[in-house]
């Protein structure tokens, strides 16, 4: 039993680490600054050790808020890709654009200023834009 328990926590690590890798991914592509890419993951503007450890394969943070951010994230690609499937420019420019339904503000900036209630506003957003 012990065994199997070692094995599961073991899996979930390794999970964690492509989680942290592919939302690094995500971040270069939208071709965010370093403090942007803290803001969206919640973490402090001084924690930049966090983002190069993730990009080395550190597991992501264990953390409810994290994982439900990263979580978001990728939805917010998902439902972009699904609106975008052909232009690659704007897939990956969209969080860094202005958009009249955020008062002339760029998604990122909204989740800058409201944090996680932000990003539910870019994620629901795009969960409507798309019939979802």
């Amino acid at each position: 039993m012990l065994a199997h328990a070692e094995t599961t926590n073991r899996e979930i690590e390794v999970d964690r680490s492509a989680l942290a890798k592919m939302i690094m991914q995500l971040l270069d592509h939208w071709d965010l600054p370093t403090e942007d890419q803290l803001a969206l993951l919640g973490l402090a503007p001084t924690n930049r050790s966090a983002l190069s450890r993730y990009r080395h394969g550190d597991p992501i943070g264990v953390g409810v808020d994290q994982y439900a951010r990263v979580g978001h994230l990728l939805g917010i690609h998902k439902n972009l890709r699904i609106l975008f499937p052909r232009n690659k420019e704007q897939l990956y420019s969209w969080m860094k654009a202005k958009n009249k339904a955020f008062e002339n503000r760029t998604p990122v900036e909204v989740v800058k200023e409201f944090g996680f209630t932000g990003l539910l506003m870019v994620r629901s957003y795009l969960d409507r834009a798309r019939g979802a």
